[in-house]
C-alpha cells in the first residue's frame, strides 16, 4: 500500500488522516489494516513507534456503529500514559465520525471517570486494574463489545497485569474481534493468543524496520564521572529542538534534571514516582515547546507519542535491545530526520555490542566534544543569530544608533563586539551526580551450564580426593591397631 487511499476506508476517516497529516503508511499499518478490516484476528509484533496505534485505530473505528450508545471497543495498555495517548490518537482519527474514545486510568478520581462514561464513548483505553474496578462497580458494561485490542502485551506482562487480563477478556462474552500488539512474543503471551484468539494472523515488522532507518546513531565511550559534562557539551553544540534524556533509575532522572536546571536548561523529569497530575503537567510542556528537555526513565516514558523530538540521549546505556529500540523510536518520526546518543562506559562496550547485533545496526562512535568545540558552537550560533536578526530588515531605530557607534569604533571591531555579547560561554558549574554501576553483559546459558558443570566437575573431583584420603586414613589407623593388638597378645 502506497497510500491510505489504497485501504477499503470511508472518507471522513481519510479526511481525518490528512488532517493528521499522515498519508503513506508505517510497514505494520500496510500489513495488518487490510487484515484487520476483513475482521481476522491479528497478533502484530512492533516496536512502539512504528505506527501501531493507527494500524489497530483505523479498522475498530470503521466498524463502530454511530448510533449504538454502548461500548463497542476496548483497548488495554499497560500505563496510564499509554492509555491517554492512545485515547487522543482515535479521537484524531475518529473526529469526522464523531467518535469519542475515552481513557479510563489509575491515579485519577474513578467518581471523575464516571461522569465521562454517561457521555457514552464508543470506545475505552484502558488500563487493567481500572477498567476492573469500573466492571466490579458495574459503571462499565462489556456485553456489545466488537473489538478488543490489548495494546504493548508484553509490558503488561512484565508489568504482572496477565490475571487481570484474562479476568477482563473472560467478560467479554459478545462475538468479537481481537487485536494484540507486542514487541516480543514470549511463551504468556503465545498462550494467551492462543486462548483468546480465533486463527490470529502473525505480522512481523523485521528489526531493520524496527530500528527506523532516518536516525542517526551514536555512541561516545566515556567514563561515569565524564558523563555529565559530555551531555552539556552536546547540548550546546548541537541546540536540539525537542531532546529526551534517558536515565535508568528514578533518582538518576530527578539528580539530571537539577543538574540540567542549575546550568540553565528548560528542563523537566518525568518518573514513576511522579504524581499522576505532574507528569501530565510536564508532558504538556514538552508537548508545547514550553521546555525544550524531557529527563524520563523508561517506565515513564513508554507509549509517549509526542512529535518533534529531534535528539534522544540514553544518559545509561538502555538494559537490552527492545528498550534501546524504543528509546531512540521517540525521534525520526513521520520521515523526519532524528539522532540519538548513547553513554557508554568501557565495562559496558560487550553490552552496546549485544544492542548492535540484535538490532543489525552499527552504532557510529563518537570522540568526547572538548571546550574549545563547545566555545566554537557557541560562536556560531551566535553569527547565525546575528545574520538573521540582520536579514528581519526590522532594524530602522537601531541604524542611528549603529551610525554613532561607528564613527568612534571601526565596523569589524563593532561586529567583533556584538558576536562576543551573544556567544554563551560554556557554564562549569558544579554538578554532583549519584554513580551508577554499569551494565555487565549476561552470559549466555550455554555459558552458564558450561560453568555449572566445571563446578559439578570440580566439586566431584574434591569429593573423590577427599574419600581416598579417608580411605587411606582408615586403613592406616586399622593396621596401626592389629598391630598394637598383636604387641599386647605377646
Amino acid at each position: 500500500m502506497k497510500n491510505f487511499k489504497d485501504f477499503d476506508i470511508s472518507e471522513e476517516t481519510l479526511s481525518a488522516l490528512s488532517a493528521m497529516g499522515f498519508e503513506t503508511p508505517s510497514p505494520i499499518q500496510a500489513q495488518a489494516i487490510p487484515v484487520a478490516l476483513t475482521g481476522r484476528d491479528v497478533i502484530g509484533q512492533a516496536q512502539t513507534g512504528t505506527g501501531k496505534t493507527t494500524a489497530f485505530g483505523i479498522p475498530m473505528i470503521e466498524k463502530l456503529k454511530k448510533d449504538e450508545k454502548n461500548i463497542q471497543g476496548v483497548i488495554l495498555a499497560p500505563t496510564r500514559e499509554l492509555a491517554v495517548q492512545v485515547a487522543e490518537e482515535l479521537n484524531r482519527i475518529g473526529s469526522k465520525k464523531n467518535i469519542f474514545t475515552l481513557p479510563i486510568y489509575g491515579g485519577q478520581d474513578i467518581n471523575r471517570q464516571i461522569r465521562a462514561l454517561k457521555k457514552r464513548p464508543q470506545i475505552i483505553s484502558a488500563t487493567p486494574g481500572r477498567l476492573i474496578d469500573h466492571i466490579k462497580r458495574k459503571t462499565i458494561r462489556l456485553n456489545d463489545i466488537h473489538t478488543v485490542v490489548l495494546d504493548e502485551a508484553d509490558e503488561m506482562l512484565n508489568m504482572g497485569f496477565i490475571d487481570e487480563i484474562e479476568e477482563i477478556l473472560s467478560e467479554i462474552t459478545s462475538e468479537h474481534h481481537t487485536m494484540l500488539f507486542s514487541a516480543t512474543m514470549p511463551p504468556k503471551i503465545e498462550a494467551l493468543a492462543r486462548k483468546f484468539m480465533k486463527d490470529p494472523e502473525l505480522i512481523r515488522v523485521k528489526a531493520k524496520e524496527m530500528t527506523v532507518k532516518n536516525i542517526e546513531q551514536h555512541y561516545i565511550d566515556v567514563n561515569e564521572k565524564q558523563k555529565f559534562d559530555v551531555l552539556t557539551r552536546l547540548l550546546d553544540i548541537q541546540s536540539p529542538e525537542l531532546a529526551i534524556v534517558f536515565g535508568r533509575t528514578k533518582k538518576r532522572v530527578d539528580e539530571l534534571t537539577e543538574g540540567l536546571k542549575k546550568r540553565g536548561y528548560s528542563v523537566e523529569g518525568i518518573h514513576g514516582d511522579l504524581s499522576q497530575a505532574k507528569r501530565d503537567h510536564v508532558i504538556r510542556l514538552f508537548k508545547e515547546q514550553t521546555i525544550d528537555i524531557m529527563v524520563a526513565t523508561d517506565v515513564a516514558a513508554r507509549g509517549l507519542d509526542i512529535s518533534g523530538v529531534t535528539h534522544v540521549y540514553n544518559f545509561d546505556i538502555p538494559q537490552d535491545p527492545e528498550s534501546y529500540v524504543h528509546r531512540i523510536g521517540r525521534t525520526g518520526r513521520a520521515g523526519n530526520k532524528g539522532l540519538s546518543v548513547t553513554f557508554v562506559t568501557p565495562r559496558e562496550m560487550d553490552h552496546l555490542r549485544t544492542i548492535e547485533k540484535v538490532t543489525k545496526t552499527s552504532i557510529a562512535r563518537k570522540s568526547i566534544p572538548t571546550y574549545s568545540d563547545v566555545l566554537a558552537g557557541n560562536k556560531e550560533s551566535a553569527l547565525e543569530q546575528l545574520k538573521e536578526t540582520a536579514e528581519s530588515g526590522d532594524l530602522k531605530e537601531y541604524k542611528i544608533l549603529a551610525e554613532g557607534l561607528l564613527e568612534d569604533i571601526d565596523s569589524v571591531s563593532l561586529v567583533s563586539a556584538a558576536i562576543k555579547l551573544l556567544t554563551k560561554e560554556p557554564d562549569t558549574t558544579p554538578v554532583h551526580l549519584t554513580s551508577v554501576a554499569p551494565l555487565r553483559s549476561k552470559k549466555s546459558k550455554n555459558d552458564g551450564n558450561r560453568n555449572r558443570r566445571g563446578d559439578r566437575r570440580n566439586y566431584d573431583r574434591k569429593s573423590r580426593d577427599r574419600r581416598d584420603r579417608r580411605g587411606k586414613e582408615g586403613r592406616y589407623n586399622k593396621d596401626r591397631n592389629n598391630n598394637n593388638k598383636r604387641n599386647r597378645n605377646k
